[in-house]
């Protein structure tokens, strides 16, 4: 299975719901980041690393595969 079919295959529940956090860490990351005043370093730096977290939190998230359920639907999921 690579990348992209995992990527399309069928996520559990928990893993939809980290997805979810992901990317709302990775949003208020980015608005510290980019904020238009003056902040001090640590805090955008705090951004930047806030914002990498939830970028790979919601990636690693959307490519785990429930097995269960794509062994159920073949058809979902083509085989290597």
């Amino acid at each position: 299975m690579n990348v992209i079919e995992r990527a399309q295959a069928p996520t559990p529940k928990f893993f939809k719901t980290l997805r979810s956090i992901g990317l709302i860490v990775a949003a208020m990351g980015a608005a510290i980041a980019t904020a238009p005043v003056a902040l001090p370093a640590a805090i955008v730096t705090i951004g930047g690393y806030l914002t990498v977290a939830g970028g790979v939190l919601s990636a690693i998230s959307q490519v785990t595969v429930d097995d269960k359920e794509a062994k159920e639907n073949p058809e979902e999921v083509p085989d290597e």
